[in-house]
């Protein structure tokens, strides 16, 4: 053991988590990884032990029309789990990033619930300690004629970098915990019971995505492709662009299991292989679909899902860069894949793909390069380009949400025909604004610049 005096904080982790209650197959897991961590495991993959995953070896969702019917079938055995332990502290959130409003006055949650009721499907949402009250509030406001299933995610203990004991922070014990990550979903299933209720009510299938990604609905061509064939588990994987190359990629195995590669589990002087799209080709779009009876089965193995460790540096209070120096130890949910004999993947298009993970994606999102059509986020046909439009904003200024809101409280600009759109230093936007082309806006100036309403602006501007 590369660290043994680490042992001695122990019995204190133990007493810490059993004080707020967490079942003891959590404390086990977290002990799982927590040996690992004071072994000096890293949960590194290194490029040598596996093989790149081409094109012909998995399925393009485009060829599985055939299956449509046995997924409509299937639709009655099955369930919509959405992930939603999200609080968004990126974008100066301090509640669900679901709340967000998103489209037409809606938010992400409103819409998914829409979505639910639109494929005919049951939905849960796994919440994290910090969203699951203002989650519930929310539905209840709703008045739904079907109130989603609620389940919590759990906590686990952040850990002091230097000496791996369990961080104290009195200003705020909420600070001393940290979400582990969405991995955790097939734990908190199991010690829910939830995984056992849904099984004995005849449910099998369970698609599980992001609250943030309103392009993944249920496809009933993919479900009925995963039923039909017997899958234990298969993961939605879309083509790589240089704007994807810190999300985690598949690959292969030299035992020849497919296996998820986050770029925290990749060596800092190997991330050249790590980002070369032409071997890894294909991203975890993070859209999951697995057998329910399987992850019984695994469960029952195994008494809980372990996971590869993902081991996150941080800072105690993410808000603060000089507070104590951390570790969360979390899990990635796509990286069960490597779990189950027979697990697969399928090739889907990035309109399945629409993450908001900071304001330059929103300002996208609520832009019109995107329309919703029957409760789903489609690229807007009058788009000409391509490839997903390109924003940067400077984070001096539209890191936060509220900063966000007030910068385009006259509307978001007209961006159908933008290809790249950089924006730096304080812009104010007024009404109906166009930006077409690449387009850079910078104030380098000490007062806030104004985009006049009716611009039209299709080359650079500078204050």
């Amino acid at each position: 053991m590369k660290n043994p005096d680490a042992l001695k904080h122990v019995p204190a982790i133990i007493a810490k988590m059993e004080r707020e209650n967490l079942p003891a197959v959590v404390i086990d897991s977290f002990l799982y990884y927590y040996n690992k961590v004071i072994s000096g495991e890293t949960g590194i993959i290194y490029d040598n032990e596996i093989e790149c995953v081409r094109a012909n070896e998995i399925d393009d969702i485009n060829d599985l029309s055939e299956y449509y019917d046995a997924g409509k079938k299937a639709i009655n055995d099955s369930i919509r789990i959405v992930l939603n332990g999200g609080l968004g502290t990126s974008m100066g959130l301090k509640k669900a990033k679901s709340l967000i409003e998103v489209r037409n006055g809606k938010s992400f949650l409103e819409i998914i619930v829409k979505q639910a009721e639109r494929s005919n499907v049951r939905l849960a949402l796994m919440n994290s300690f910090k969203t699951h009250d203002d989650t519930a509030e929310a539905l209840r406001k709703m008045k739904l004629p079907v109130f989603p299933v609620l389940f919590l995610q759990h906590k686990y203990p952040k850990i002091l970098r230097e000496g791996f004991g369990p961080a104290v922070w009195p200003e705020s014990n909420e600070l001393e915990w940290n979400p582990p990550g969405h991995g955790e979903i097939y734990t908190a299933l199991h010690t829910s019971g939830m995984l056992d209720k849904l099984l004995a009510e005849g449910i099998t299938y369970a698609f599980i995505s992001n609250a943030d990604n309103l392009g993944a609905t249920l496809d009933e061509s993919v479900l009925g492709y995963f039923a039909e064939i017997g899958f234990p588990f298969l993961m939605e994987v879309a083509e790589r662009t240089p704007s994807d190359l810190k999300g985690g990629h598949i690959a292969r195995h030299k035992n020849g299991r497919l296996l998820l590669r986050e770029a925290a589990q990749c060596p800092v002087n190997e991330l050249d292989a790590f980002r070369d799209t032409s071997c890894y080709r294909f991203f975890n779009t993070n859209n999951i679909w697995i057998n329910l009876g399987y992850l019984k089965d695994l469960v029952k193995k195994h008494g809980s899902v372990h996971l590869p460790l993902i081991l996150n540096p941080k800072t105690l209070d993410p808000r603060d860069e000089v507070s104590p120096r951390v570790y969360h130890i979390e899990t990635a949910m796509g990286a069960a894949i490597s779990l189950f004999d027979g697990a697969t993947a399928v090739r889907v298009p990035r309109t399945r793909f629409f993450p908001v993970k900071k304001c330059s994606d929103l300002l996208a999102v609520r832009s019109d390069c995107y329309l919703v059509k029957d409760e789903k986020l489609v690229l807007n046909p009058e788009r000409k380009y391509q490839t997903a439009i390109r924003i940067n904003l400077d984070n001096r200024f539209y890191s936060r949400i509220d900063q966000f809101n007030d910068r385009f409280r006259e509307g978001i600009p007209s961006l159908v025909k933008c290809e790249s759109l950089t924006i730096y230093g304080d812009v104010f936007f007024g009404k109906n604004v166009r930006i077409e082309g690449n387009v850079v806006i910078a104030n380098r100036g000490n007062s806030r610049a104004i985009i006049k309403k009716d611009s039209v602006i299709d080359g650079d501007i500078t204050f």
